[in-house]
């Protein structure tokens, strides 16, 4: 059976203090260096630690986590700190700010601050609703492992990789084509996708519902939460239409060209 609804009550607060010290430590990082680029990597390393502590919650009836519990928090951790990683470094070795927040910068003017911080907290409540699917995963009551654990974690390993293999690319194509301006990374997995990093970020949450969905636990729903809300922000917030805006306006011609051919978010194979 799940824990307690005491006890996920307390996990679930828990969650939300540790999201919001994280994104608080990320506005001030960023007052310092003047790079809310870091922002992210502290979004990603809260939201695995808050993922972690609500995965581990006592299983009522279980002394101890079990092996579902361990499986999912271990996938937590694996996924924040391969990202989180990821863009620490890439923050530390940029020359400029993230064109995102730049872009935030200049439009708030003298109020970038105070509006950046509730920016911030609003990433905090939105990797606060990340955690819902890793619990609904983690709780679920079905005895021993069987073939959607199986699946879930399948998935997820091919999401790992197909995102560690994307940013690797994307990465070289930068060193490769530094100080030229105006080029295109259209090869690899990004002539299947315009965003594959983004489209493998996505496909690792949907392994929590199949790990998580199943009749008789009511609980498991809140697992559609994941890819549902990772999707919306990705393709409609903050991921491509900001990052696509910056391209559109720095690489014009190229982009256009790369847009015609290439799907945003789906991969499929490359035309011509």
């Amino acid at each position: 059976m799940p824990a307690n609804l005491t006890t996920l009550l307390i996990g679930l607060i828990a969650a939300a203090v540790v999201l919001v010290v994280a994104m608080t430590g990320a506005w001030l990082v960023q007052r310092r260096t003047g790079n809310a680029g870091w922002s992210d990597a502290f979004w990603s390393f809260g939201t695995g630690a808050a993922c972690v502590l609500v995965a581990l919650l006592p299983v009522a009836g279980s002394g101890w986590p079990t092996t579902r519990q361990l499986i999912v928090a271990l996938a937590a951790a694996v996924w924040s700190l391969r990202l989180g990683s990821h863009i620490a470094a890439r923050s530390r070795a940029a020359k400029e700010e993230d064109a995102r927040y730049a872009a935030l910068r200049r439009e708030w003017g003298a109020d970038f601050q105070r509006r950046l911080y509730v920016f911030l907290l609003i990433q905090a409540g939105a990797g606060w609703l990340l955690t819902l699917p890793v619990l609904a995963a983690a709780q679920n009551p079905r005895p021993g492992l069987t073939w959607q654990d199986g699946l879930a974690i399948a998935i997820f390993v091919a999401a790992v990789i197909g995102e560690s293999v994307a940013d690797r690319q994307m990465r070289a194509f930068r060193e490769a084509h530094a100080g030229q301006h105006g080029r295109i990374c259209d090869t690899g997995l990004w002539a299947w996708s315009r965003h594959p990093n983004y489209f493998f970020e996505w496909l690792g949450w949907c392994a929590y519902p199949v790990m998580a969905l199943g009749l008789g636990y009511p609980l498991g729903w809140l697992s559609l939460v994941g890819p549902l809300l990772m999707y919306w922000l990705l393709v409609h917030v903050s991921g491509i239409p900001l990052l696509e805006q910056h391209l559109a306006a720095s690489r014009s011609d190229a982009f256009r060209r790369y847009a015609e051919r290439v799907p945003a978010f789906f991969p499929r194979p490359p035309r011509g």
